[in-house]
């Protein structure tokens, strides 16, 4: 009997019940063809059969996920390193010991390393994991550095603290680290540091100490100013005003006998997105168990992986940089009072981040540049670099953890290392497109990327996310509050918290920590999954999946969209709640009055002030480039004639630096560090007295066939990344009218036909008209 399609429902009398099941049943969607009661029965037989297999193949890999996370959280040190290394430095051989190490990465076979370049080190995150993130995969910062060449160190740590360590004593070692790199390369630039997350502002810390130890600073994931975000975003950081401050952190750690269970801050980053921790990173297992199983596996070894810290570190963290936000204020010192100062550090400070993570978003990790500097020209001033890449899409773990991130952003921070440690002082974009084949200068670049340094203002970062006075004054009262909390705690609470405290009581909790139970409940010695390898065993020998197109598969998929969507309506209803909380908390004016933080006490956040030192150390190096605006060799005059051309489109393509390297093989053993003082005298040449930097420019070049020289290099190199703009043209042509050359035509490689000659006859009637301006 043929059953037709449901008329449209005119009210609920004529509604038939299959109106109401799901469209993936033939029988309720008359677009696809009819199943009988007998077919319904075997793809419902099918689907069970599939279901209860890949349940028990599902147990066996949350069996086998117990089982590796057993293993290596009962090792000292454990490492998910896909490369072999060896230990240089011992941390607990120092004077202050620590229980970090310095390792070399044994190169793969077949990859070569070049003494000449600069050394690579990455420092992992100490935030609840092991180490070894940085070199998880072939595909990864560690690989993309090993086969441009470089020799890479490792800097890990040991799952347990030393006794007594303390942050500090952390960054003063890792000083002795850096300390040791630069001694084994003595003919090499400077080391270019690789920081994640918290490793960043740990690194660029021991930058502010130890400058010269420095080439560029790569930080990827990494707040350095903790209380900004926007609001409807970025919920972690109401965290410590919600939960009354930081003597919290002490307690637990009181309780865990001094140590601070690093499986709390995993747990923290998992409660960010409940559905994926309690459901969807499961499902996206169960439903294709036959082959997700070892990537599960492989990415759950290094989650699972916990480690501790010593309660004062922890807490050191948390009053001082999560809650405190000192760090861009300036009001952290070392124990013999040297200031923290990121304005100390000398080398290009790189920042990489993404839209779309909410542990580490773009207002904090950016934040920085807004706290510090009052704008571009305050940056170039003080003769800083920084750059920052924005990815759009991707999470937090994903910035360091992705092998496609790493064949992307990675690959090019490591391809432009040499490029962004010569760039003039400012604020810098990098900017990846896609190399198209065929494209002009594609040769010159090895990955599949093409990169671009682009000038940013501060506007540009503001547009990320930034508090307002009234948030800051918010957080600034939460502050407070922690300080207030915390010394109550240490009156009142802690001498009977520690009273009772032991190391019995200690492992007893941390073994009840839900992070941890998810792997202990399902791990192989478990009385509940002793039967599970067996039974696994004979699922696959017997396997029998449903067909792709089993109609109880899509309903099974429909579910599972309806439990996500579910769980991320609780998410938003939760995260808009504690905002909210918060605010009404935290900006009430009685809690300000209390508290002494209102508007019209708090002064407004505003960059920390320069000593007299630090203005008389501007003004004399400003002064000196001045007073060396008409002087100079070929070399300066080719750089000041370049850095001119470049500022008509305010960027620089990489196959341009890449062509001029290539063209100035005369130039090629002159040190990154003298290419660098060129290219910065000559910035400042140009941004201090432009019209005399230009008008000399002719004296610092001898003869005219060196000059015709010059202007050819500049054509061709410009011409890599093809056919140079019309304000480009334009300082072309007048720097060709002072050097005094003629029939200097670059090669316009990217445009063709019609399009071409109205371009060129754009073009000559700019000129011109440049001409009739000047003359």
């Amino acid at each position: 009997m043929e059953i037709k399609s449901a008329a449209p429902i005119a009210n609920a009398t004529e509604a038939r019940p299959e109106a109401f099941l799901p469209s993936v049943f033939p029988w309720t969607d008359a677009s696809k063809t009819p199943m009988d009661p007998v077919q319904t029965g075997r793809a419902f037989q099918e689907y069970m059969t599939d279901a209860w297999q890949r349940t028990i193949l599902f147990l066996d890999v949350l069996r086998e996920r117990g089982k590796q996370q057993a293993e290596i959280t009962s090792r000292r040190i454990a490492t998910v390193l896909k490369f072999d290394y060896e230990i240089l430095m011992n941390g607990a051989e120092l004077a202050r010991p620590i229980n970090y190490a310095l390792a070399r990465i044994v190169p793969p076979e077949g990859v070569k390393i070049d003494p000449t370049l600069r050394p690579v080190v990455i420092v992992d995150p100490r935030a609840g994991q092991g180490p070894g993130i940085g070199g998880f995969h072939q595909e990864s910062e560690m690989g993309d550095a090993l086969a441009a060449g470089h020799q890479v160190y490792f800097i890990g740590f040991a799952a347990e603290p030393i006794e007594g360590q303390t942050f500090l004593d952390v960054v003063e070692g890792q000083v002795k680290f850096f300390e040791r790199v630069v001694d084994l390369h003595p003919k090499s630039p400077r080391p270019f540091a690789v920081g994640n997350c918290q490793a960043g502002y740990q690194t660029l810390m021991v930058a502010m100490l130890r400058p010269d130890l420095f080439g560029p600073i790569l930080m990827p994931g990494s707040p350095l100013s903790y209380w900004q975000g926007t609001h409807g975003k970025n919920p972690m950081r109401y965290a410590g005003g919600l939960l009354g401050g930081s003597w919290l952190t002490t307690l637990t750690s009181d309780l865990g006998n001094g140590k601070f269970d690093g499986a709390y801050l995993v747990q923290n980053f998992d409660q960010l997105n409940p559905g994926n921790t309690a459901f969807s990173k499961l499902y996206s297992v169960y439903k294709a168990v036959d082959t997700e199983g070892p990537r599960f596996l492989g990415f759950e070894k290094w989650w699972g992986d916990f480690i501790e810290l010593n309660g004062e570190e922890m807490q050191y963290l948390v009053d001082n940089h999560f809650v405190g936000d000192k760090l861009v204020r300036n009001e952290i010192a070392t124990a013999d009072g040297r200031l923290f100062d990121i304005r100390n550090v000398t080398s290009p400070i790189i920042v990489f981040t993404s839209v779309g993570d909410n542990i580490s978003p773009p207002p904090q990790t950016l934040g920085w540049i807004l706290d510090l500097y009052e704008s571009v020209d305050d940056i170039r001033a003080q003769g800083k670099t920084i750059i920052y890449c924005i990815n759009q899409q991707v999470g937090h773990l994903a910035i360091f953890v992705s092998p496609k991130v790493a064949a992307r952003e990675h690959d090019a921070f490591m391809q432009t290392m040499d490029i962004i440690d010569i760039l003039p002082p400012g604020l810098y974009e990098l900017v990846l497109t896609e190399k198209k084949v065929g494209e002009p200068g594609a040769d010159l670049v090895k990955s599949d990327f093409l990169a671009r340094f682009e000038a940013r203002t501060l506007a540009d970062v503001r547009a990320f996310g930034r508090n307002s006075a009234e948030d800051d004054v918010a957080f600034a009262t939460v502050a407070r509050v922690s300080e207030v909390g915390l010394a109550s705690y240490r009156t009142f609470l802690q001498p009977w918290v520690r009273s009772i405290s032991n190391e019995q009581l200690a492992q007893a909790i941390r073994a009840m920590n839900p992070a941890r139970l998810q792997y202990t409940v399902f791990a192989h010695d478990s009385p509940l999954m002793r039967w599970v390898a067996d039974a696994a065993n004979q699922v696959r020998a017997g396997r029998r999946p449903a067909a792709s197109d089993n109609p109880f598969l899509a309903l099974q998929e429909q579910m599972a969209d309806a439990i996500v969507s579910a769980w991320n309506g609780f998410r938003d209803l939760r995260d808009n709640l504690e905002e909210r909380t918060f605010f009404a908390i935290y900006n009430s004016p009685a809690v300000q009055s209390a508290l002494g933080t209102g508007a019209d006490v708090a002064s407004p956040r505003k960059p920390p002030a320069k000593t007299s030192q630090e203005r008389e150390a501007i003004a004399a190096t400003l002064a000196g480039h001045r007073s060396n605006i008409a002087k100079g060799d070929r070399l300066e005059a080719a750089a000041r004639a370049l850095l001119y051309v470049l500022a008509a489109d305010r960027k620089l393509d990489e196959r341009v630096a890449f062509a001029l390297r290539k063209l100035a093989q005369d130039h090629a053993d002159i040190p990154i560090d003298r290419l660098k003082e060129v290219v910065r005298g000559q910035f400042f040449a140009l941004e201090l007295d432009k019209e005399q930097a230009l008008r000399t420019l002719p004296a610092m070049i001898e003869g005219q066939a060196e000059r015709a020289a010059l202007a050819r290099g500049l054509v061709k190199a410009l011409g890599a990344a093809g056919m140079p703009s019309q304000e480009t043209e334009l300082r072309l042509e007048t720097l060709f009218d002072l050097l005094g050359v003629r029939d200097v035509t670059p090669e316009p490689a990217a445009i063709a036909g019609p399009a071409l000659a109205a371009a060129k006859s754009n073009m000559e009637d700019k000129k011109a008209a440049a001409r009739a301006i000047r003359g």
